[in-house]
């Protein structure tokens, strides 16, 4: 069996790898090379995500025409988030929907993130 204790003295991103092995000591699937890392935050920056300060995370303000139309999306993006097993931390308030996106298991950005934060762009261009 793998475990692995992670200290504070160990830089953010081997804890975080660490954190993203399986008990089997397999690399999932899911974790970031940093040549991906700043290729997809460009390509996610340029359409308004932000990184979140003082996490490993993302984030978007997005604002709807009417309540139902952020409900409808907020719905869409629930049932992507589902089939993903992967969900969002966001908050509504009529119109205004805000996201984040975080891999909890990896303790930051994972490639799970990246591909719902590329279909929630999708999901609002289309509405």
């Amino acid at each position: 069996m793998f475990t692995l204790t992670c200290g504070r003295h160990w830089p953010s991103a081997l804890t975080r790898l660490a954190r993203c092995y399986s008990r089997a000591g397999e690399m999932a699937a899911d974790w970031l090379s940093s040549a991906e890392r700043e290729q997809f935050l460009l390509e996610l920056k340029a359409t308004g995500w932000m990184e979140v300060e003082d996490r490993d995370a993302l984030h978007k303000e997005l604002h709807f025409r009417s309540f139902n139309q952020a409900f409808g999306f907020m719905c869409r993006v629930a049932l992507q988030a589902e089939k993903m097993n992967h969900h969002p931390e966001w908050f509504n308030v009529y119109n205004k929907v805000q996201i984040t996106l975080s891999t909890h298991d990896c303790g930051g950005l994972s490639k799970k993130d990246i591909r719902l934060a590329k279909f929630i762009d999708k999901v609002a261009l289309s509405l």
